[in-house]
């Protein structure tokens, strides 16, 4: 990713990890993904906290399959880091050519325009 890229990434994470701990888990997402307006949760199929947890373990899953796995990842232990986070949004950096698209999409996904 070019630095602008990376820099959007980052700012995104710092904005997911309410407590500075340098991590993102399943309470930082609480407050930020609203999992009672999603379609299965609203059908009665699944609980908020199924789908929070599965919204975890999307980068986590994203990070199994990256073939250079950084030794210090926390896989699987419902904590995104940065690197995991950073490696997520490579893959979908890499399918977009348009930085300006890039920026519209990952601050529209994030709210970033309302810190």
């Amino acid at each position: 990713m070019s630095p602008f890229r990376k820099d959007l990434v980052k700012r995104v994470f710092k904005k997911l990890d309410f407590n500075e701990n340098g991590y993102i888990d399943i309470e930082d997402v609480r407050k930020s993904y609203n999992a009672r307006q999603h379609p299965d949760v609203r059908a009665g199929k699944r609980s908020e906290e199924e789908v929070l947890q599965e919204f975890l373990e999307t980068f986590e899953a994203h990070r199994g399959m990256c073939v250079a796995q950084d030794k210090y990842s926390k896989q699987g232990d419902g904590q995104i880091t940065l690197n995991e986070f950073h490696d997520y949004y490579s893959n979908v950096s890499a399918s977009i050519d348009n930085d300006e698209y890039f920026q519209l999409m990952i601050t529209n996904a994030w709210n970033l325009n309302n810190k």
